[in-house]
């Protein structure tokens, strides 16, 4: 008996929270002959954790997303109940502790529009008026992009029925948040979002810094087990609906003849012919290395992957430390510090490898998940996001020396920040940069967080443009590099528009 049938409808490379998701909205519209490859042993790419010593430790999620409550859910949460996905979400107790000594800030900003503004109104006195029309305004915009994203229509109706977004549509998150006349200080309370899109707040459209700020205020949430739990629950209801999964079996080529996809190769060897590849693999890699013939890749692919700007990779430190999080110095869930918020500054510095990362994001997991380590045991992951570029020269004979004074450099910096020394009590400790992504995922040049996001590369104008970056017919691209973005929350519906691109191309093919 053959290990594979001879022809699938759809491919999909890759069992990460994108993949997965596009196998369930097919499954939803009745496409039922899915092969899913994936070349780890399990599910979730970086959405995962690992064991250490009998501790639990989560990879990668910081919180996610778009869920909401259970009686009132947001996109990404109703999705998961509409797919039966059964997680047991946990909400996150605020959205962030924002702490610059050289500032004298130290305050945390819990979710809620008019909460929030009191909060930063606590430290800069006056500025609630202000800071609630912001956030408000993020609102107005992030629930336009989630019309327009999915319902066309005319200028004349968009600027009837969206005048905001279109009001700061063309604009960077500086050039609008300048508009409302904060004082700096108000200011650099409000901007440590813009570490996880990867984009100083000069080139940032506000666009997607309000998409941020809007979704995060509202609340985020955590899965009880962690990133893991959405992958497994996945996996699991995407194997009941019939799609058949495979792990261990990396994909090496996407066969095309034509101008349109006719199946996949596998790294051992198996030729599989389909109709449609949904890759999880970067567009860089593909119209490099996987497309068979290579010239069957148009030059305009070339041409799209050569003019796009990859976006960050974390540099992370994951501890376990002895002793409660009171007792390490930890009083919150995440904290932002920095000895600056100037985040041009900062992304300067994240181009060298010689001087210490001035900005981090510190989680600790026990304040979401109470029982996520043995009691009496702290959870923690320390955080940088950077550009993958300075990595691309270390040499391998200097790599772990890299990673340890980078880990020891994060540590000292919390440690000065925060003002509790926890080292001597450090029980677990891995660092994970762009390598280690690169290793463990594939991920093109280790980033995990796709094209960056900037005033020249805009989700608005990839969104108009979506339909001239199919170069090759019956293949579509999940993941962080798919238009949506960066994120866990994004690449559920990164997953889901490629599914809708593959159901409407199999609906014109049937209507001819």
């Amino acid at each position: 008996m053959s290990f594979y049938k001879k022809h699938y409808d759809v491919v999909i490379i890759g069992a990460a929270l994108a993949g997965l998701s596009a196998a369930l909205q097919l499954q939803a519209k009745g496409v039922k002959d899915i092969l899913i490859l994936e070349k780890n042993n399990m599910p979730g790419g970086v959405a995962t954790d690992f064991v250490r010593n009998g501790f639990e430790i989560e990879a990668s999620l910081h919180e996610m997303m778009s869920i909401g409550p259970k009686d009132n859910r947001m996109v990404v949460g109703e999705w998961f109940d509409e797919m039966g996905i059964d997680i047991d979400w946990l909400p996150v107790p605020e959205c962030y502790r924002v702490l610059l000594p050289n500032e004298g800030v130290n305050a945390i900003l819990h979710d809620g529009f008019e909460r929030m503004a009191r909060d930063v109104d606590a430290v800069v006195p006056g500025t609630y008026q202000k800071v609630y029309d912001l956030i408000m305004l993020c609102d107005r915009v992030t629930r336009s992009m989630d019309v327009i994203s999915v319902t066309p229509m005319s200028k004349v109706k968009m600027l009837k029925d969206h005048p905001d977004f279109v009001k700061v549509a063309g604009y960077s998150a500086s050039e609008v948040i300048k508009t409302f006349d904060l004082p700096q200080k108000a200011i650099d309370m409000l901007v440590p979002y813009w570490i996880y899109v990867g984009a100083p707040m000069d080139d940032l459209p506000f666009t997607i810094y309000a998409y941020c700020m809007a979704d995060y205020f509202r609340g985020s949430f955590i899965p009880r087990h962690r990133s893991h739990e959405m992958s497994m629950r996945l996996q699991q209801k995407v194997e009941e609906n019939g799609a058949q999964i495979e792990f261990r079996q990396e994909v090496e080529k996407i066969f095309v003849k034509n101008g349109k996809v006719t199946g996949v190769r596998t790294h051992r060897g198996d030729e599989i012919a389909c109709d449609y590849v949904i890759s999880g693999a970067y567009p860089n890699r593909v119209y490099t290395s996987m497309i068979e013939p290579l010239s069957e890749v148009p030059p305009e692919a070339i041409k799209f992957v050569n003019g796009m700007e990859l976006g960050v990779c974390p540099v992370s430190v994951m501890l376990i430390l002895a002793g409660t999080p009171e007792e390490n110095g930890f009083v919150n869930y995440n904290t932002f510090s920095g000895d600056t918020m100037d985040t041009n500054v900062i992304w300067e510095n994240g181009k060298n490898l010689t001087e210490p990362y001035p900005f981090l994001t510190t989680v600790c997991l026990n304040y979401a998940v109470p029982d996520c380590v043995p009691e009496g045991y702290t959870h923690v992951s320390i955080t940088n996001l950077v550009p993958t570029d300075p990595f691309l020269d270390v040499k391998e004979e200097d790599y772990y020396d890299l990673k340890r004074r980078l880990a020891s450099e994060m540590i000292e910096k919390f440690i000065e920040h925060n003002g509790v020394d926890f080292r001597d009590r450090i029980a677990e400790i891995e660092v994970s940069t762009p390598m280690t992504i690169n290793h463990y995922v594939g991920a093109w040049k280790g980033t995990i967080y796709g094209y960056r996001h900037s005033m020249k590369n805009h989700l608005i104008g990839r969104r108009t443009m979506d339909a001239n970056e199919h170069y090759i017919k019956g293949l579509e691209f999940a993941g962080a590099h798919a238009v949506v973005g960066d994120g866990q929350a994004p690449q559920v519906k990164n997953g889901r528009l490629a599914a809708k691109a593959v159901l409407n191309a199999m609906a014109e093919k049937e209507g001819k």
